[in-house]
């Protein structure tokens, strides 16, 4: 995979895991109506410190494990099969309606947002089980080109976080709603089409590899 194609699938597939109702929009919402525009930066900046250590973690201790075109194809499929589930996730809600931004707010820890942002990361199922499968897979494939394809990685995945959640604070902080519900419904599909059309690629080299 080359470098702009890491950086546009990591952006867009961390952008489908951000605007997905959760824990961190809730902490947004209530940080920024108490604190102010810098809450959503403030809490992706502690979101972002925990998934770089996962990073560095998971490049360290598994590194030579990933190697193996066994072990590789194994995660790329179970990989793909969690993208495929998100993906229908997010088209089926957004047919539905069952997806909103009119959420109930939800404590900060504290006054401490970045704080806030790392706990509501560590503590959430979904953040761990994206990691435990995606997230690898993702990993994996960047690191083919080296280094600079991890860092390429990293940069489209955090910044699809900034992106939204900076946006949604400034909204909220100004009294402003930034998008209505059926903007965002649609957003919400068109990113479960392409992250259901991404799981077929991962599921495709996954056998590849298995062969």
């Amino acid at each position: 995979m080359l470098l702009w194609g890491i950086f546009i699938s990591a952006f867009l597939i961390g952008f489908s895991g951000a605007m997905m109702p959760g824990p961190m929009l809730g902490v947004t919402v209530d940080g920024s109506l108490k604190k102010g525009y810098l809450a959503g930066p403030l809490i992706v900046f502690g979101h972002a410190l925990l998934e770089l250590s996962i990073v560095v973690i998971l490049v360290l201790g598994l590194k030579d494990f990933l190697s193996n075109p066994i072990v590789a194809g194994l995660i790329g499929f179970f990989g793909g099969i969690y993208l495929l589930w998100m993906g229908y996730g997010m088209i089926r809600s957004g047919i539905l309606r069952t997806v909103s931004l009119n959420i109930e707010t939800q404590e900060t820890v504290g006054t401490n947002l970045i704080l806030a942002g790392i706990l509501t990361s560590a503590t959430n199922p979904y953040f761990i089980m994206w990691w435990a499968t995606t997230g690898i897979e993702m990993i994996r494939q960047s690191l083919t080109i080296g280094i600079i394809g991890l860092i390429i990685f990293y940069i489209g995945h955090i910044l699809s976080d900034f992106t939204w959640f900076s946006a949604v604070s400034m909204a909220i902080s100004k009294g402003k709603k930034l998008i209505n519900d059926d903007i965002y419904r649609l957003v919400i599909i068109l990113l479960g089409v392409f992250i259901t059309g991404f799981s077929v690629y991962f599921i495709y080299s996954a056998f590849n590899m298995l062969i």
